[in-house]
Formats: structure tokens, C-alpha cells, sequence
């Protein structure tokens, strides 16, 4: 609703800037001769400065009387219509008749009520020359405004489509997210339950506080890095319950990047990642390592492939790196080397801090 007032504001202040431009450049002869007596004497006899500065500012009035006209009849101003050829050529020839007649009026204002004007004869001589020039100069305004609001309209609806575009991709990849975890927590809830039902009961409780974070958080993009390891820790205590001291966690947290955000679940994620494709038992223990470094957060493995490679629809690294790619067109670091894989995230200003 405002994008209409503010293309009406700038087509106002468009026509005021050019119609003041063009009604000085317009009689800017007259204006020159004021400097030299003889040629004003020579080519504009008995002129005076009141009578230049009249002519201005009447040809000032004429010029927004013309720019209200083609708003009026032409909606110049308005993005949405369509300007054909034939609307140009009739603006064209409709102002340029006005122009003829607003300066026939000025000349009959001027013998009525002896209002200062130019009488020399050369000044009349120019009056059809400047009325071609007013009205090419008022309907080539109008086009180019015109363009300008149109192309405006055009780049602020492709970013609302696009910006919605990106809100439902990012939506999507939440969406992927939340039963790939739901299943994992269940399959092993389902192994426990087996195995010892005491610890079943505690997973449950623990698995309900995680469950009700990511029902909680589901509506938002980024959450800052401490509500994040928050998280982590609750989802670490549901791993170390199955895998007990076969998973080991070493974390190291700047408290000064806590505030920083990155996606939710990320840390979630790349634990999962890391318990799935590495071996995890009491001859070979997983460690898995999470400490900032200079504005990211890295979370690092040694490698330990399991004997048979896990099956599933391999969402979890891609998934990550898309809603990096959405939320800040940034990239998500994956190093392989040394017996360690380490994915580095990048972690981001709030925006109220940036703007500040």
C-alpha cells in the first residue's frame, strides 16, 4: 500500500527539480543578457530584471500545470499502465499545444494588468521554438519517470517473490530435519527399551525436552550459539546414555561468541553425522570435539568408518550447507585429513548489531 504514495513523492519532487531547471535554462538568453548592457539593449530592448524573473517563474507554473495534465490524463506516475506510442505521441502534441497557450495567456495577462514581461521581438520569435522544447522535454520526463517507477516495481516484487522463495526452501529443509531426528531418537529409544528398560524411561524424559526445543524453535531461522549448545548438551546426554563412555565430547565455548547465531540443530546435526559414519565401541571410542575459533564454531572427529557404510538419504551436511547458503550466502567449511573430518561453521552478527 505505501510503494504507490512513495512513487506519487518522487514524481512530485521529479517535476518540481525539472520544471525549475528547464524555466531558467529556457530563457537563460535573457538571463545572460542582464550582465551586458548592450546586448540587452541590442536584442532585448527596455528589459528589466523583474521582467526576466517573470517570465521565469510563469514558464516555472506553466511547466507543473503540463507535468499535472500527463499525471492526470496519462498516469505517468503509476507503474501499472502501459505506455504505448500512441499515448506518447498524444502527450507529446496535447503539451505542446498547452505550452502555445499558456504563453498566449502570459502575453494577455501582461497587456491586461501590465504585468512584467518581454516585449523585444526576438523574445516572442522564440516563443514556438521553446514550446517544441518544453514539450519534448515534459512527455521525455514523463517516459523516463515512467521506466524508472515501472523497473522499481519490477526489482521490489522479483525480491518479495524471491525472499518468499527462500522462506519456503529454508522451511523445507527444516522440515527434513525434524523426523530425520524423530527416527534416530526412536530407533534408539526402541534399542533401549530392549536392552534397559530403567534408561528407557530416563531417554524418554530427555527426548521430550529435546522434542519440545525443536517444536519451540520451529518457526525460527537462527538461533544464537549459548540457546544452541543448550540444545547439544540435552541431545549429548541422549547419546551418552546409549553409548555411555564409548562417546566421548570435549567442548570448548568462547563466552564471548554466545551471542553470535547460526541455524538451529546445527551442532545437533553434524553429532548425528558423526556418530553414524564412525565406529563407536569399546575398542574404538568416538571423540568428538565442539570449540570456537575465530567467529565459528567447529566440530571435529576422528575418522573411524564403520566396517558396513550407513544407509539413509544423506540430508545432513547438504541440508547445512543449503541453509547457510539461504540465511547468509555463506559457506560451511568440511576438511578431511590427518584421520580428522571437522566441519566449521561460520557464525554470524545479529543484524541489529551489524546496523549499529
Amino acid at each position: 500500500m505505501k510503494a504507490p504514495l512513495l512513487f506519487k513523492d518522487r514524481y512530485l519532487l521529479s517535476t518540481l527539480i525539472v520544471s525549475a531547471v528547464v524555466a531558467v535554462l529556457i530563457h537563460f538568453p535573457e538571463v545572460l543578457s542582464l550582465s551586458d548592457s548592450f546586448e540587452r539593449e541590442e536584442l532585448f530592448a527596455g528589459m528589466e530584471p523583474r521582467d526576466v524573473f517573470n517570465e521565469i517563474f510563469f514558464t516555472f507554473i506553466s511547466l507543473l500545470l503540463l507535468f499535472w495534465v500527463n499525471m492526470r490524463i496519462f498516469r505517468f506516475n503509476t507503474p501499472m499502465i502501459r505506455m504505448t506510442r500512441g499515448k506518447m505521441a498524444l502527450s507529446f502534441f496535447l503539451t505542446w499545444g498547452a505550452s502555445s497557450l499558456f504563453g498566449q495567456l502570459f502575453v494577455w495577462l501582461h497587456h491586461q494588468f501590465d504585468i512584467p514581461a518581454i516585449d523585444a521581438m526576438v523574445h516572442h520569435y522564440l516563443h514556438p521554438l521553446r514550446d517544441l522544447i518544453i514539450a519534448c522535454i515534459v512527455t521525455g520526463s514523463n517516459y523516463i519517470f515512467h521506466l524508472i517507477v515501472k523497473q522499481q516495481r519490477i526489482v521490489v516484487e522479483n525480491e518479495a517473490l524471491r525472499t518468499e522463495s527462500l522462506r519456503h526452501q529454508y522451511e523445507s529443509l527444516k522440515s527434513q530435519l525434524n523426523p530425520h531426528m524423530l527416527f534416530n531418537s526412536l530407533n534408539t529409544l526402541q534399542s533401549l527399551i530392549r536392552e534397559s528398560p530403567p534408561k528407557a524411561l530416563d531417554y524418554t524424559q530427555e527426548l521430550s525436552q529435546v522434542l519440545r526445543y525443536t517444536l519451540r524453535d520451529n518457526d525460527r531461522q537462527s538461533v544464537t550459539l549459548a540457546e544452541e549448545m543448550q540444545f547439544a548438551q540435552a541431545y549429548i546426554y541422549l547419546m551418552k546414555m546409549r553409548y555411555e563412555e564409548n562417546l566421548v565430547f570435549r567442548i570448548a565455548i568462547d563466552e564471548r561468541m554466545n551471542g553470535l547465531l547460526l541455524p538451529p540443530m546445527s551442532v545437533q546435526l553434524l553429532i548425528e553425522n558423526a556418530i553414524k559414519h564412525n565406529e563407536i565401541s569399546n575398542r574404538n571410542p568416538l571423540t568428538i570435539t565442539i570449540r570456537t575459533e575465530q567467529e565459528a564454531l567447529l566440530v571435529c572427529n576422528p575418522i573411524q568408518p564403520k566396517r558396513v557404510a550407513p544407509a539413509g538419504p544423506g540430508i545432513g551436511l547438504d541440508n547445512l550447507a543449503k541453509r547457510y547458503r539461504l540465511l547468509w550466502q555463506d559457506e560451511i567449511g568440511i576438511t578431511a585429513g590427518k584421520g580428522m573430518f571437522c566441519v566449521r561453521l561460520p557464525l554470524h552478527q545479529p543484524e541489529s548489531e551489524k546496523a549499529s
